[in-house]
């Protein structure tokens, strides 16, 4: 998705939530100056013309394990649940809220983290991204620059997609998806909401929010 775009979601997702995006600029900007990114080649040669499964975090993973195929993309903590299933994700998309010293070790292994910054994790990105040594792309909520980018989606989950979705990929199937899970927090339940919202427009209605 172009910026052009997406900038008009993302205002309205910004209005939504009263967040303020130029505290997304700035964690993007402290991001981009921790590293430099620079495995955007070899993700956009993984996954273009492939079939990828795109694995979210809802209770449900653990049952669906067995429809995986293709290249592997794990949503934040989802990755947990696959290592403890061996299974190594090949992605994984993160905003470093549900990730544990695993990915350290994954990502000097191969796994390309997709690290991204937005206001909330300003703390988290100091913490973690000198930690990773292997493969990274670095994305932003707001306006991409350099070497930090916007594929599109707001949540790990949709975000992944979107990514997916903007570098070719042949087929996208999605497991551990559950967007109607009464058991979160009012902010989850909105951002929910809004991974629906935008999966919705890649087509994805089945994954859309019950009314």
């Amino acid at each position: 998705m172009k910026y052009e775009e997406w900038e008009p979601i993302y205002q309205e997702i910004c209005d939504y939530f009263s967040f303020d995006p130029s505290d997304d600029e700035r964690a993007a900007q402290i991001l981009a100056s921790l590293t430099t990114g620079n495995a955007y080649q070899l993700i956009s040669h993984r996954i273009k013309d492939s079939i990828v499964t795109v694995c979210g975090n809802a209770p449900s993973l653990r049952n669906e394990l067995s429809q995986i195929s293709g290249v592997i993309i794990a949503a934040d903590a989802a990755a947990g649940v696959l290592i403890q299933n061996n299974i190594t994700p090949d992605v994984i998309v993160t905003d470093l809220d549900g990730i544990d010293d695993y990915a350290i070790n994954l990502n000097k292994n191969g796994t390309i983290l997709v690290v991204h910054a937005h206001g909330d994790n300003i703390p988290r990105l100091y913490s973690w991204v000198p930690k990773f040594e292997g493969p990274l792309i670095l994305t932003t909520q707001g306006k991409p620059f350099s070497h930090v980018y916007n594929f599109g989606g707001f949540t790990d989950g949709d975000r992944a997609v979107y990514m997916a979705h903007e570098l070719q990929a042949r087929e996208i199937h999605l497991i551990g998806f559950d967007l109607n899970d009464p058991d979160v927090t009012p902010m989850k339940k909105g951002k929910l909401f809004w991974a629906g919202k935008l999966l919705s427009l890649l087509g994805y209605e089945s994954f859309g929010m019950d009314n």
